[in-house]
């Protein structure tokens, strides 16, 4: 069943990616990209690509839900979804302030959850023809081939850490207490590049305040199941159905899991 799903979401995600990303990167024009939000941009490839994965996955799998990135916007109560039965959880382009620019990165985001609970996870990169896969329990894997999740080696670890929506005190706080511990980088501003940096030896940790379903339920999956840590800052898993609180910490091993952890702890 694993490897049957595998290869009929790997093909839809290759199709999808194609016939909507691909095929409208720095093309865009003026009016088919808008903003939902400060910061929070949609473009007219969003909303295909969501509308195709959602008829294709449907087929795949007919009994779980659908729970797109752009339809809970549409619709808050999509998200009631996440709680009580088994669904797909689609980001249909994840990174679109960088696809709006016509600029790397961005890519698909997809989940199977059943109750809150991540059972398996794709993470595509289109340019680069990248996919990551996790199944819970099973291992991850980079374009079929099982990887560990290994660390930078670097001293001070490297640290990817996204302030965008974090208020102004903690900011501040982390900045004067966090930070001078770790190498700091630029974040990608995608969680569909961000999560393979963790587990493949490009980042050692990083922290994101605000945690949607769609943004991290593969990624999380992804570093886990690597080897890695990824959870909640006091260590609680990480449930969709409860992906409007803040804060999670990814991690390429539960040492630098529990070093970031432990700090963040003394800024409350």
């Amino acid at each position: 069943m694993t490897q049957a799903l595998d290869k009929a979401v790997a093909d839809l995600l290759r199709r999808t990616a194609q016939a909507t990303l691909m095929a409208r990167y720095q093309q865009l024009t003026a009016d088919q990209v808008t903003a939902k939000a400060a910061d929070d941009m949609v473009t007219i490839a969003d909303t295909e690509s969501e509308a195709m994965l959602a008829e294709g996955l449907a087929r795949i799998l007919p009994e779980a839900a659908m729970v797109g990135e752009e339809a809970s916007h549409a619709d808050p109560a999509v998200m009631d979804r996440l709680a009580d039965r088994l669904c797909w959880v689609i980001d249909p382009l994840d990174g679109t302030n960088n696809f709006a620019a016509g600029k790397p990165p961005f890519g698909i985001l997809l989940a199977l959850a059943d109750k809150g609970d991540t059972l398996a996870g794709w993470i595509y990169d289109p340019l680069n023809d990248r996919l990551c896969t996790a199944h819970k329990g099973h291992g991850a894997f980079v374009n079929g081939d099982r990887i560990a999740a290994r660390t930078t080696g670097q001293e001070p670890p490297v640290a990817a850490i996204s302030l965008v929506f974090v208020d102004q005190d903690k900011r501040e706080a982390m900045k004067a207490q966090i930070a001078p511990h770790y190498t700091l980088v630029d974040i990608p501003r995608c969680a569909a590049e961000q999560y393979p940096r963790i587990a493949l030896g490009v980042n050692d940790v990083s922290i994101f305040e605000r945690t949607l379903a769609w943004d991290h339920a593969p990624g999380v999956l992804f570093v886990n199941e690597a080897g890695g840590k990824a959870a909640r800052p006091d260590g609680s898993p990480y449930l969709l159905h409860r992906h409007l609180e803040p804060g999670l910490i990814g991690a390429a091993s539960p040492a630098l899991f529990d070093q970031l952890a432990e700090r963040l702890a003394k800024l409350s």
